[in-house]
């Protein structure tokens, strides 16, 4: 008879029915409807069924009755298998303060799980960012890391996600986080630590790449991390490099040609050669030559030195040719012009 009054309506006898028989999940159902959300609350807890905690939860939050929905909710999200739910049904309604609230308080639960922990970081990510490291550095260990890292990923939250590669020992992608983003994810300390546990050898140099780009005054601390597992001829040549990319920036003449000498005196021979064309514009012929006849390398600068022939060839071809046009145009005769007399006539 409950039943019947309840499919048709009849609320109120539907409550009188239920009550008699002690059918308090039923009852709870009969409540919502009359709204009597706090009378509902307490039949679910005589329920004592997710169903029922459910059907009540989502009848108060419909009713905004969020205090209540809470009390519901916290018996629902201890239950993996039907977080989500609960908390699409709060989002496709735009209650993501009171989800939030809901998770935050269910984290102090005896049967809190990762699933909880993880969600509410997901929450954070989106709605609430300023959260996130506190409940990282908090419950890091409790979250699903490979789930959150996708969602502080698509936040753009750099320094949360380069937190989350270092905790899940994913250190190359911790590192390149850093680099990709220096102004909210790089920390001095934090990188020096990470950069000596990557896997890939080709971070190291695009670790000093980086210092040289946009933390120079630090370049010799990263170097005392690095200096054992460095292939010491190929930081040379980076440096090498780097230097001579400086000079020929500098535009410096007296800095080009002191850097040429300096390969040599460390016997950097393809240095040498390399700076030739790097600096080519900066550096006189005669000071090249004498340098490559004094150590013996006129085969390393022949190419420069036939670049040079060329230019020089060049010149002297427009000079001579210049030179021509002007001949012409002097001896190009003016036409005398006509004289005439007194009488008119030539």
């Amino acid at each position: 008879v409950g039943d019947r009054c309840y499919e048709e309506g009849m609320f109120e006898a539907a409550k009188l029915l239920y009550t008699s028989v002690s059918n308090f999940a039923r009852l709870a159902s009969t409540l919502v409807h009359l709204g009597e959300y706090q009378a509902a609350v307490d039949s679910s807890r005589k329920a004592n069924s997710t169903r029922t905690w459910k059907e009540v939860c989502f009848a108060c939050v419909d009713g905004r009755e969020f205090r209540l929905a809470q009390l519901c909710g916290l018996h629902i999200v201890v239950h993996a298998d039907e977080l989500e739910e609960l908390i699409r049904y709060y989002q496709d309604r735009g209650y993501f303060e009171e989800v939030i609230s809901l998770l935050e308080a269910a984290l102090g639960l005896e049967q809190a799980h990762m699933g909880m922990f993880t969600e509410l970081a997901i929450l954070y990510s989106k709605f609430k960012p300023q959260k996130m490291p506190e409940h990282l550095q908090l419950f890091w260990s409790r979250v699903n890391i490979p789930k959150v890292l996708r969602a502080a990923e698509q936040a753009h939250l750099w320094a949360e996600l380069e937190f989350l590669y270092d905790k899940y020992e994913e250190y190359d992608n911790a590192v390149l986080t850093m680099i990709s983003h220096p102004t909210d994810a790089w920390r001095e300390g934090q990188f020096k630590d990470v950069i000596a546990k990557v896997a890939n050898v080709e971070l190291y140099y695009k670790a000093l790449q980086f210092y040289l780009d946009y933390k120079p005054l630090l370049i010799n601390d990263l170097l005392l991390v690095l200096a054992p597992r460095l292939d010491h001829t190929r930081t040379v040549d980076f440096f090498a490099k780097d230097a001579m990319q400086h000079a020929a920036e500098s535009r410096d003449a007296e800095l080009a040609e002191k850097l040429l000498q300096w390969f040599l005196e460390e016997g950097k021979r393809e240095c040498f050669a390399a700076s030739l064309f790097t600096c080519y514009d900066l550096l006189p012929p005669d000071v090249v030559l004498e340098l490559a006849w004094r150590h013996n390398l006129l085969d390393l600068a022949m190419p420069y030195f036939i670049q040079v022939m060329r230019e020089y060839l060049s010149k002297v071809d427009r000079l001579d040719a210049s030179e021509s046009l002007r001949k012409q145009e002097e001896h190009v005769v003016e036409p005398t012009p006509l004289l005439f007399d007194f009488d008119g006539h030539e």
